[in-house]
């Protein structure tokens, strides 16, 4: 399939610059519609900025107008827990991939690329993941993104051809990635990061550029409509692989001791407890902690197989470009 003009949703947020940057250096015009226009000099010069709600039908038709493929990134992810959180995650991940896929539908494309999330597997108690494996979200966002899936897969062509391909991200790091592992990064950083549980909690990661070549891949190739892929750099990593990794980048040893887990949930327990009677809400949360220490991995063998996806970045390089990232920009 020869595409000559992508729509790229959600284009300036954490993981949209590398995904648009990659499709500019490819040779590809790109279009993108997004919440905001980002800082400036974000994107490349010649990018089509549009600002808007990705909800809005008439912006989102207008911005789908001569495309040949969707990059659709724009979502909801952070709960925030509130009462009307389920409320904002349907709109915005379940009804905004909607208005994307019929948008792409009467524009006449060939491709939407859904960026979905490991997450709509839920809890794997241990086990490793595959495509095969049946998808049981216990988050908000897990739910909202595999309803998106749905819509997504349902989709087809002009002709009748399977319109869309699903990829179920790992945790993807970056310089521009926020979160945990953002937090984790700044408080190696300033040696204020001390492990809870022994680290041996399996996890499943990709560098943001690599996720933007699988992106660029299955937006190209034949045999990827679809079909669902999970995308990771190929390997499981534990968390303490993972610290390792991240602290080496930083040029620092990792810390040696460690925080019993149990210990750790006790504490929690109570400064939450004691914070509700003070109406002040403690650090960090229980639950943060068990999903810190849970695991959270999945296989990517299906992408490699069927259409050659091999990740150039192991933790090391990855971690390493991350961190000389985030210091050029003054934020480490």
């Amino acid at each position: 399939m020869s595409v000559r003009r992508v729509l790229v949703t959600g284009g300036t947020g954490a993981v949209g610059p590398a995904v648009v940057g990659a499709l500019t250096q490819a040779g590809w015009s790109v279009r993108v519609l997004a919440a905001s226009g980002g800082e400036p000099g974000l994107l490349d010069p010649g990018v089509e900025i549009r600002v808007g709600d990705i909800t809005d039908w008439p912006v989102v038709r207008a911005a789908s107008e001569g495309v040949d493929a969707v990059v659709h990134m724009a979502a909801l992810l952070h709960e925030t827990g509130s009462p009307s959180a389920r409320e904002e995650y349907e709109r915005i991940n379940v009804g905004g991939t909607a208005a994307v896929v019929r948008a792409s539908q009467e524009a006449g494309a060939r491709r939407v690329v859904f960026f979905s999330t490991i997450a709509v597997y839920g809890d794997l108690a241990g086990s490793v993941a595959d495509e095969t494996t049946p998808a049981r979200p216990n988050t908000i966002y897990g739910e909202t993104k595999l309803a998106g899936e749905t819509l997504v897969l349902q989709a087809k062509t002009t002709d009748c051809s399977p319109l869309g391909t699903v990829l179920r991200v790992a945790a993807v790091y970056g310089p521009r990635v926020k979160g945990n592992y953002r937090r984790l990064l700044r408080s190696l950083a300033r040696h204020r990061f001390l492990p809870v549980g022994r680290g041996l909690n399996r996890r499943t990661q990709i560098y943001e550029k690599d996720l933007a070549a699988a992106a660029i891949l299955v937006l190209q190739h034949p045999a990827a409509a679809g079909k669902i892929y999970n995308v990771s750099d190929g390997h499981l990593h534990t968390i303490r692989e993972v610290i390792r990794a991240a602290c080496s980048a930083l040029g620092r040893r990792p810390p040696r001791a460690h925080v019993p887990l149990r210990l750790a949930l006790a504490g929690c327990l109570l400064a939450e407890t004691t914070g509700r009677l003070v109406r002040v809400r403690p650090p960090f949360s229980c639950e943060t902690l068990r999903k810190y220490t849970e695991d959270m991995a999945v296989l990517s063998q299906r992408i490699q197989a069927e259409l050659g996806f091999r990740a150039l970045s192991d933790l090391s390089s990855g971690w390493r470009a991350t961190v000389e990232a985030l210091r050029m920009a003054g934020e480490l």
